[in-house]
């Protein structure tokens, strides 16, 4: 970039919540470290709820001064509670109406200094307005390449079928650049019948993800390499060549914000982690969305109990049901006595430490102490814990979770399941065994591999690693556009 002319302003659109907002702050970060200007533009969060992610985005933009937030004019939500139809289908309804706002806010910017126009994979509506206005777009993908590769797919699949791939069930599914997929593990809207508006609403937006100039995707070369070449094989759409994809990340948050603080501000979990021994405890977290019901949370509590290690645990409040809605939700902090077995508390004080709803997350994951992470398996939190080298034992709720269990497990190596996740409840012995297995002396290698991914990493992002070229070849890309 000619550093003697007027900075280029570079224009992120994320949608709504944490999981989004987050990687596409990072996504700002490297922007500015090329010299850009960078605005992101939000929409007025349309469900104040518990996960909406109102209170995250406020943190977000009281922390990174260097970026521009600009809100579009707040549009009415509709009712979401008494619509009978499902909550996706409203939020991506909605979003398209901000289309007009969002084409007068890029007007307001001078085209010349408009260098493009970033989206979330949720806003593909937005490709319509860069179209319009003849500004380049493109796609940012939060989660990975591999979950892009069957997401590309699947429309071809879907589309000589008259039922939904639900009655398959575990059956494993072929796609190019990943392991075998079984037909369950895939988003839960996609396995009902093709004719469903969610179905085919879900099947359009991750298809026009690839109607952009190209594909920014957090991950790293060496990690998911089978998947980011089946991009480039004529067989992944036959008949269609992809916009290029660029493999970026990992993009992720970074620990260490209250490395220097020993006062007020400090969270007393990491002080509590001070006191541990390296690699001797084990961070249970289910993202900023999960939840899991009274009966599980009473499981977990057994099964740390009697695996007799040191465990850092947050709980929250179960939700009311497993339906969409449940997101609606304002839920109050956890009752513990409530929620945990009488005396749990007493008697694994010392050895763990429990927190309610919120935790620093990527400070707990890169502290010395942290030697194990059952996750959700949302791709913030993998990608967070594989530049930590921590490994994880995997627990996937919904999305695409499931989908990047597969992966983490067969592919990266860097993950073991806890059994009985697609069953409904995993049992206290299940749990007591697996912390076992990934702490001690049993869980060495992949301890070891999880150590490799995090040297992996730190190689992709370095000057003349894989994912800084493959910014550089984006930013070139752009120009050749441009000119």
């Amino acid at each position: 970039m000619d550093n003697g002319s007027a900075k280029q302003t570079v224009v992120l659109f994320p949608a709504g919540g944490a999981g989004h907002l987050g990687p596409m702050t990072q996504l700002a970060k490297v922007f500015l470290g090329h010299g850009f200007d960078v605005t992101m533009v939000l929409m007025e969060p349309p469900i104040k709820s518990t996960d909406s992610g109102a209170g995250f985005i406020e943190r977000v933009a009281a922390s990174n001064p260097s970026i521009t937030f600009h809100v579009l004019p707040p549009i009415p939500p509709p009712d979401f509670a008494s619509s009978p139809e499902h909550p996706f289908l409203l939020v991506l309804d909605l979003m398209r109406q901000y289309n007009e706002k969002l084409e007068s806010f890029l007007c307001s910017i001078p085209r010349a200094r408009l260098h493009s126009l970033v989206i979330d994979m949720f806003c593909s509506h937005a490709i319509d307005v860069a179209a319009k206005l003849g500004v380049p777009v493109y796609t940012f993908f939060a989660s990975g390449a591999g979950v892009l590769a069957v997401f590309t797919q699947l429309p071809a699949l879907l589309a000589g079928r008259r039922t939904g791939l639900k009655e398959l069930g575990d059956t494993p599914l072929e796609f190019l650049g990943v392991p075998p997929m079984p037909a369950s593990h895939l988003v839960r809207e996609l396995l009902e019948d093709p004719e469903d508006e969610p179905c085919r609403t879900m099947m359009n937006t991750w298809k026009r993800n690839t109607d952009t100039h190209g594909v920014l995707v957090n991950t790293f070369c060496s990690l998911e390499s089978r998947a980011l070449q089946a991009f480039r094989d004529p067989l992944c759409i036959p008949g269609r060549v992809l916009p290029p994809v660029y493999s970026i990340g990992p993009l992720v948050a970074k620990g260490g914000s209250w490395a220097d603080e020993e006062g007020a501000g400090r969270p007393e979990c990491l002080a509590w982690l001070d006191a541990q021994p390296e690699r001797s405890v084990v961070f249970l977290c289910w993202g900023s969305k999960g939840s899991l019901p009274e009966e599980q949370i009473k499981e977990i509590a057994v099964g740390l109990e009697k695996s007799g290690q040191r465990f850092l645990w947050v709980v929250r409040t179960p939700a009311g049901s497993d339906d969409p809605k449940r997101y609606l939700e304002q839920r109050p902090e956890p009752d513990l006595d409530a929620l945990l077995p009488e005396g749990f508390l007493e008697r694994t004080k010392g050895r763990g430490f429990v927190l309610k709803s919120w935790a620093p997350q990527a400070d707990i994951l890169t502290h010395p102490a942290t030697g194990a992470f059952v996750t959700h398996c949302g791709w913030n939190s993998t990608l967070e814990a594989i530049a930590a080298g921590v490994p994880m034992l995997c627990w996937p709720l919904g999305a695409e979770q499931k989908m990047n269990k597969v992966l983490m497990t067969a592919d990266m190596g860097v993950g073991v399941e806890l059994e009985g996740y697609n069953a409904g409840v995993i049992k206290a012995e299940e749990i007591e065994a697996k912390v076992k297995l990934v702490l001690e002396s049993e869980g060495r290698g992949l301890r070891e591999r999880a150590g490799e991914r995090k040297k992996e990493a730190e190689e992709a992002l370095k000057d003349g690693g894989s994912s800084r070229a493959a910014f550089l070849r984006f930013l070139s890309d752009v120009e050749n556009l441009r000119a």
